[in-house]
């Protein structure tokens, strides 16, 4: 399934987002936040999806906000930037902050070049791989901008504040080596889409309300409070022992292996 400068692919529990404007190395132009958005949503809707893998096309993921493209249209800016409520996520900040939203694993997949809008985007899945040679920038600064896509919802908890600092201040594009050893990226390896096409078969054959009760807890909880963390454990154990995947995820363990998990539970 295809929407304006992104393609959809479902495949036995995975969806593949490839982000598809090769010629412009995938610069983000205002039909691709809006299909980035329609995308998610779509996702979130679907029970049936157990992981997401998202990725870039033509060696690329992406080059960023294709500036020349959104300025074009006023109108079409004010829709990027608009919210209703100051803490609200806009359009902008909604094809990042949406894949940490969704209840399922979302494996970002990076290679080539992720500068920008298109590293926020990174940011806001659980997890990313990425190939040696791939190149990573925050790279507002040099527009003399602050990075405006929700990434940095992401970026507080990858790093430590002094290197935060660092990337956003300095705008320096690092190589896929530093950014590991930062903390940005999970992995880094030669064939980073096989791994991740490995890794979503693994988290598909786990629970899919475990997963998603594990997501939402992390995020919800990962600078809360220790009594938040308490409630949120509590709440999420009672509604995984009421569910019938906590069954079936018994039964596996002890006498069929290959029993399949139910779609996940509405409630997550």
């Amino acid at each position: 399934m295809q929407h304006p400068y992104v393609n959809l692919t479902l495949d036995s529990g995975i969806a593949i987002v490839e982000l598809h404007r090769p010629e412009k190395y995938n610069a983000l132009n205002y039909a691709m936040f809006t299909s980035i958005k329609r995308v998610q949503h779509k996702i979130a809707k679907d029970p049936s999806v157990r992981c997401v893998i998202l990725t870039g096309s033509g060696g690329n993921f992406s080059s960023g906000l294709d500036v020349a493209s959104v300025m074009k249209s006023p109108k079409q800016a004010i829709k990027l930037l608009f919210k209703w409520l100051p803490g609200n996520a806009n359009l902008a900040q909604q094809v990042s902050i949406g894949w940490r939203r969704l209840p399922v694993p979302v494996i970002c997949v990076l290679e080539g070049i992720c500068y920008g809008g298109g590293l926020q985007i990174a940011l806001g899945a659980d997890m990313r791989i990425a190939s040696p040679a791939c190149r990573l920038s925050i790279m507002e600064a040099k527009w003399g901008l602050v990075p405006d896509m929700a990434g940095l919802v992401g970026l507080r908890e990858l790093v430590s504040k002094d290197v935060a600092m660092l990337l956003t201040m300095t705008a320096d594009v690092i190589e896929a080596k530093q950014a590991h050893e930062y903390g940005l990226l999970t992995q880094v390896c030669e064939q980073p889409m096989a791994q991740a096409q490995a890794l979503a078969a693994k988290l598909c054959d786990t629970s899919p309300d475990a997963n998603a009760a594990i997501k939402r807890s992390i995020n919800t909880n990962w600078r809360a409070s220790e009594r938040s963390l308490l409630r949120r454990e509590s709440m999420s154990q009672i509604a995984l022992l009421l569910g019938k995947n906590r069954l079936i995820a018994a039964i596996r363990q002890t006498k069929d292996p290959q029993r399949p998990y139910r779609h996940r539970q509405s409630w997550w």
